[in-house]
């Protein structure tokens, strides 16, 4: 993808520090906003103000933001504050109603990105437009249905493209609201290293409480940035009043924050670090070498199996498999989501290299 650098269009952010972006969850009235914005303005960190004018909600009958009312508030924000301000939108009758009100930066949401088609639309109607665009991950845990929003617009023309994740949906309670699954932000990153990547604390925690530990966290990721939500007083909020923080607090949160740096000029930690390194690779090597020899075995298997006219799937040795694999990796000290995620894909790696074998031995 081709990437124009935000340092040529955010003009109001510094070299070296993270982009923030706050502001309500919606625009509620246009006195909310002002207050809103003109607070945010006295923190130095935040470049752009955000505000929901369209909100897709699950159920009918929810607020479903104001609409096209609210967005003469957002030109006089940035009349007032210099603020660049940016909304959601989902259709191409919304990216119209933005170009027209001169918004600086618009943003595909979660549910959105989900969709193709509804992207394509938006892609369209943005052909021979130089504007900024945002892209949340989709709310499920699908890295190519991500960039495959990014490259849509990308191949409309628009080159100031910034990927926001905002974490996954996910059946099971967990501490957050949506789990972070920092791994596919991560490949994102390592895919597209020139893309800006921005993280959505409000919205993978779904509490204040715990905001400022996932921004810590973005920061030790070397995420590019932060998208907030922000109200004078969010316990009132009309939209997820419990993922919303003051501006007093966003500040707080913004000033407790420590930023790693990619290299240090310490001699004797980079020794370290070199040496570190070396037995990653050497335990990588051996790792693939286990592997291959695992595959070897899982061959004999399939060929055992073949003579004694077996099925190659067997369910239950699986799932005693996959028990026995997790109670050994939890003794270890291992995650078990990370322990399933890993045996879940030898599996069905397994199960691959012993269904080859039998259609081979059908011709």
């Amino acid at each position: 993808m081709k990437i124009t650098s935000t340092h040529e269009w955010l003009p109001n952010t510094k070299q070296g520090s993270p982009i923030v972006m706050a502001g309500p969850c919606s625009a509620e009235s246009f006195e909310q906003v002002m207050t809103t914005a003109k607070a945010l303005k006295e923190i130095n960190d935040v470049a752009v103000f955000r505000a929901g004018i369209w909100k897709p909600r699950t159920r009918p009958n929810n607020f479903e933001g104001l609409g096209e009312i609210a967005l003469p508030w957002l030109a006089e924000v940035k009349k007032e504050t210099g603020l660049l301000v940016t909304t959601e939108v989902a259709t191409a009758k919304h990216v119209e109603l933005c170009l027209k009100h001169g918004v600086d930066i618009l943003w595909i949401g979660a549910r959105t990105t989900a969709n193709p088609f509804s992207v394509q639309e938006i892609a369209d109607s943005l052909k021979g437009v130089d504007i900024p665009v945002m892209v949340k991950n989709p709310i499920n845990a699908d890295l190519q249905l991500w960039i495959g929003a990014l490259e849509r617009l990308n191949l409309s023309g628009i080159t100031k493209l910034i990927a926001i994740h905002r974490g996954f949906s996910v059946a099971e309670k967990l501490e957050f609201r949506n789990d972070p699954l920092w791994r596919i932000p991560m490949e994102l990153k390592v895919k597209f290293p020139e893309l800006p990547l921005l993280c959505d604390p409000s919205h993978i925690t779904g509490q204040r409480e715990l905001i400022q530990k996932v921004c810590q966290k973005a920061m030790d990721l070397d995420m590019d940035g932060l998208i907030i939500e922000t109200h004078p007083d969010p316990d009132k909020a009309w939209s997820d009043a419990s993922q919303q923080v003051t501006p007093l607090k966003l500040s707080q949160i913004l000033s407790s924050l420590s930023h790693k740096k990619e290299n240090s000029k310490d001699l004797s930690f980079t020794n370290n670090l070199n040496d570190l390194r070396e037995q990653i690779d050497r335990l990588d090597n051996e790792l693939l070498h286990t592997l291959k020899l695992r595959a070897n075995v899982v061959d004999k298997i399939a060929k055992a199996k073949i003579e004694q006219n077996v099925t190659a799937l067997q369910v239950n040795r699986f799932d005693q498999l996959m028990k026995e694999r997790m109670d050994a990796g939890v003794k270890l000290g291992l995650n078990q989501n990370f322990i399933k995620e890993i045996f879940d894909a030898i599996h069905e790696q397994s199960v691959q290299i012993q269904t080859d074998l039998f259609e081979k031995n059908k011709k």
